[in-house]
């Protein structure tokens, strides 16, 4: 590529394209969830995808990162590389169905779900196939098989939302909280059937020795990407303990992770970058220049973040409609997470100076704090203030892991941010969130407040165009 953010940028938009699909399609079934569920069913709903996502951390042990770093190193095969790391976590997650299958009933009664194995069962069976193709999947990343990734990712999303639609309004019975549950388990395992051929062509081996190098870099992010995720969902499961201001905890729950997924957008677009960063990051490297790129890389990623913010506040009156008249009531956080999200973005472009330092160790630490502040907020405030209390948590904890992850960056690998020129699309960003705050107050007809709300987004946007283009961006290695 002529140029390396043409590069990113055009990976970005393929693997963007599954996950655009996976996210809109996802967003189209909230209407239906929150039409023909209660709030305490969706509750249940949500309680259980916070399990998916934490023991997806466990069970992938790192591995994903650990490929990409291995599989670029000399000397080493990367078949090798991915056979050993696809070895390691099928036997770990075969035994941890085993265990699931073996233990389903008692598990299910003691949380409170008496006659609902069948949930447990599934759970375990999604992490089992989830997390050999995580595997999979980041093979292809590795080898820039973007176009297949996204197919392979659309194949496994058309499959789920075809389930669904099947289970909520072929199927006679009455929708239940198992219905989305199960519809992923039909996906996730038609996607592990399809990477059957990769897996005979893969010719597996083990090689002992590289696999233990690869875990003692691996499991630090592990363990470092446990909190990370923990801040995501951790509030979930503690609204079972300390969500006592309301009659049910599971209906809360319902009404706040509705509301979440307004901010999908922006969670959206830090995926798609990611998918694609990750892998740039580490082969851009060695090249002249590369610490000059990623802080380029940085104030676009920002400005665009932005844009994303404005642009959902700013119509949050029709993108609200989506949700049942019962789930509205939760809106109000949208902005809140709309930022912490936007934070959490802006911490993995920070957070790659110990990925590519080698200091994986560091990450702990810094994940270990955000954890703290998660627990803290949400132990001490959620019985008061509800999903408030998750929603300022979040932001909080994302808050302080970047501030933690910058300050140890610049000091053992420094990337030359320009962090006046970020302090000033954050500026602007303000500025035009007073703008729309202010036009909500002041404009009641829905027409005018919906253009005077895109001409201060428009302007926002033009305006961090033009501070970025201030400064020209050139190939590292010329």
């Amino acid at each position: 590529m002529a140029n390396p953010l043409k590069q990113l940028a055009g990976e970005t938009a393929i693997y963007g394209f599954s996950s655009i699909l996976a996210r809109i399609l996802n967003f189209l079934f909230v209407p239906i969830y929150t039409r023909t569920l209660t709030q305490m069913q969706y509750g249940v709903v949500t309680e259980f995808m916070a399990y998916i996502a934490i023991l997806q951390v466990v069970l992938v042990l790192g591995l994903e990162t650990g490929c990409f770093r291995y599989a670029n190193k000399e000397g080493e095969d990367p078949r090798k590389v991915y056979s050993g790391a696809l070895l390691t976590v099928f036997g770990l997650n075969l035994a941890f169905l085993a265990c699931m299958v073996a233990f389903s009933g008692p598990l299910s009664a003691a949380m409170g779900y008496l006659g609902y194995k069948r949930l447990i069962i599934y759970v375990a069976s999604i992490l089992f196939c989830d997390s050999i193709t995580a595997i999979l999947f980041a093979k292809l990343r590795q080898e820039h098989k973007a176009v297949k990734f996204a197919i392979l990712k659309t194949v496994k999303i058309l499959t789920e939302t075809g389930a669904n639609l099947v289970l909520f309004f072929v199927y006679p019975a009455q929708p239940d909280f198992t219905y989305p549950i199960f519809a992923i388990l039909i996906s996730c395992v038609l996607c592990l059937m399809l990477f059957v051929p990769d897996i005979l062509r893969l010719r597996l081996v083990w090689d002992s020795g590289l696999v233990k190098r690869m875990l003692v870099y691996s499991l630090p992010l592990m363990v470092a990407a446990l909190p990370g995720v923990a801040n995501d969902f951790l509030d979930r499961v503690l609204f079972r303990f300390f969500d006592t201001s309301s009659a049910q905890w599971q209906a809360t729950l319902g009404v706040y992770q509705a509301a979440v997924k307004l901010a999908v957008i922006m969670n959206l677009f830090i995926q798609m970058f990611r998918y694609a960063a990750e892998p740039f990051f580490f082969q851009r490297a060695k090249d002249k220049g590369s610490k000059e790129l990623y802080a380029v890389v940085m104030e676009y990623f920002t400005a665009f973040c932005g844009l994303v913010l404005l642009g959902v506040v700013g119509y949050i009156d029709i993108i609200s409609l989506f949700l049942g008249r019962d789930f509205r009531v939760g809106v109000g956080v949208v902005p809140v997470m709309l930022l912490s999200y936007m934070l959490l973005g802006m911490l993995f472009n920070v957070s790659m100076w110990y990925k590519l330092s080698g200091k994986t160790n560091m990450a702990i630490w810094i994940t270990l704090a955000g954890l703290l502040v998660t627990i803290v907020v949400n132990v001490v405030f959620m019985p008061r203030f509800s999903y408030w209390a998750s929603a300022f948590g979040h932001l909080a904890s994302y808050l302080v892991m970047f501030v933690l992850s910058a300050w140890l960056g610049a000091k053992y690998y420094p990337i030359p941010y320009k962090w006046k020129r970020i302090g000033l699309l954050f500026l602007l960003m303000g500025i035009t969130y007073a703008g729309l705050y202010f036009c909500d107050l002041r404009v009641d007809s829905t027409l005018p407040k919906l253009a005077v709300n895109t001409m201060l987004i428009g302007t926002y946007g033009v305006m961090s165009w033009v501070l970025l283009r201030r400064r020209p961006v050139t190939e590292p290695n010329q």
